[in-house]
């Protein structure tokens, strides 16, 4: 079975930084791009951030653009989310994902692979 383990998350205030990290298991990681996603209470589940499977390219959603970066470590099995000037809108549970695109018109979408999701880990940001 798929598993994944985010880590990382915690309170702090506006402008503040983390480092999520996921370890991922049973599946090809390598195979995969993977992804980070966001969810608040009583909304979706936002694509954040995603790396394709070498490390090669990054994609990232226009709210975090410019703030946040993706790694991955393929002999580690662990993708990471350096997230920097948070902001509250920021707050959410992040979770990752082995992650693929679709072409919609000019922008590329981005979704989950699997339907075992982490438990998550919550970031909050709060003054």
């Amino acid at each position: 079975h798929v598993q994944l383990v985010e880590s990382g998350g915690g309170l702090v205030a506006p402008g503040a930084s983390l480092v999520l990290s996921c370890a991922a298991s049973g599946f090809p990681f390598d195979g995969y791009a993977m992804g980070w996603f966001r969810q608040a209470p009583g909304k979706d589940r936002d694509f954040v951030a995603a790396i394709s499977w070498n490390g090669g390219k990054s994609f990232y959603a226009d709210s975090v653009k410019g703030r946040f970066t993706i790694s991955r470590d393929n002999d580690k099995n662990t993708v990471a989310l350096q997230m920097n000037s948070l902001k509250p809108e920021d707050t959410a549970v992040y979770y990752c994902n082995a992650a693929g695109s679709n072409r919609v018109g000019e922008k590329l979408i981005w979704s989950y692979e699997y339907d075992d999701w982490g438990q998550g880990t919550q970031v909050t940001v709060s003054s």
